[in-house]
């Protein structure tokens, strides 16, 4: 397996031939003859996030016949990661393609729009939530009252921890020093003892060079690698056989729109951002998840050893995470009646994560 770069042409071989029919939209011409140019920041700092990203960007002109054009930007090109939406509102940037976790500041229910610990386990879970329970048009409406629009949902893969000491159960966790992105996440592995701080990905590397974390979670592992994770850790925590992650196996990014930027857009042409952010999706997971699976033998070459949690790791962190659960959900109205609709799914009989006895004693206020 080469250790050499990967490019951004190299990262799409093999599924442009696939993506072409439904990348490929008809070119909606303009018949002023002027192309309206967003400027769009993602949160992706470097590595393959940011190749793919950039490349689907540049596509943009051409595919709609320039009419429309995307100016991209990596991580803190133009403002810092924990600035985008303030830039989207005031028309610093267009649109931005941040981690959706990162809204959670201004909007309660965005903990609930990706991944959380131990909710959905797969991408195919958060389709239906998004595109056939509803979800979709709750985060459209609550994005409007921030004067932004919610796109769509994009896929990347799940989370990982590198860390410098192993960690082979729940009580190894107790007293390190880790970067959580906030929320769940970092209340999840405060409870179970680590103390967590929060950072951009841009500043997770220094982080954990001069000591100031010892354990990091972070994307996966194609772009961890490319930021060089594997030369300040030599080891990389995961859930079990099957349960990449548990705390973020599904952790999401989106494109969030400037409503103004939006309502410039004519009804064709935002039909046909919204089914191209959904093809990007598609074509975002698989690229990453390819680049992922060459990564794990530049990480073993390098030395770095995978442990994994056990079945009984996952009950301990489950009993902590489902109070979470409820005191997120429970923060307002609009997080409570996401949440419920994940909840009802997860107790369904098409996934049953969740039982009766596990949410005893818990109230959500709808």
């Amino acid at each position: 397996m080469t250790n050499n770069p990967i490019s951004r042409r190299s990262a799409l071989t093999g599924i442009a031939t696939a993506g072409a029919g439904a990348l490929a939209a008809p070119a909606i011409a303009t018949a002023q003859g002027q192309t309206t140019t967003w400027k769009i920041q993602t949160s992706w700092p470097g590595g393959i996030g940011l190749q793919i990203f950039e490349e689907w960007a540049n596509s943009i002109v051409e595919k709609t016949g320039g009419e429309l054009a995307f100016e991209p930007f990596g991580a803190k090109d133009v403002v810092g990661d924990f600035q985008l939406y303030d830039a989207v509102k005031n028309g610093v940037l267009q649109a931005v393609n941040p981690f959706t976790i990162y809204a959670q500041g201004i909007i309660p229910a965005a903990m609930f729009l990706t991944s959380y610990p131990l909710g959905l386990r797969n991408p195919h879970e958060f389709d239906t939530f998004y595109y056939g329970l509803g979800g979709l048009e709750m985060a459209r409406e609550l994005y409007a009252k921030q004067n932004m629009y919610f796109v769509g949902p994009i896929h990347h893969g799940p989370n990982i921890i590198h860390s410098k000491v192993p960690i082979r159960s729940v009580d190894d966790f107790a007293g390190r020093k880790m970067r959580a992105p906030g929320g769940m996440v970092a209340e999840l592995f405060s409870a179970l003892g680590a103390k967590t701080t929060l950072l951009p990905g841009s500043e997770i590397f220094p982080a954990l060079e001069k000591g100031t974390i010892d354990v990091a979670d972070y994307v996966g592992p194609a772009v961890n690698y490319a930021l060089g994770f594997s030369q300040v850790t030599d080891y990389i925590s995961m859930g079990p056989p099957g349960f990449m992650s548990v705390y973020q196996p599904v952790d999401i990014m989106d494109l969030t729109v400037g409503m103004e930027a939006w309502n410039a857009l004519s009804d064709e042409m935002k039909q046909f951002v919204e089914m191209e952010v959904h093809s990007y999706s598609d074509m975002h997971h698989a690229a990453i998840q390819k680049a992922d699976q060459e990564a794990w033998d530049k990480f073993e070459a390098d030395g770095v050893e995978v442990t994994r949690l056990s079945q009984t790791d996952i009950e301990i962190m489950t009993e902590v995470a489902v109070p979470i659960w409820y005191k997120y959900a429970n923060q307002d109205k609009d997080a409570a009646r996401v949440f419920k609709t994940q909840l009802d799914y997860m107790m369904s009989g098409s996934l049953g994560y969740v039982t009766p006895d596990m949410i005893e004693g818990q109230e959500l206020k709808l």
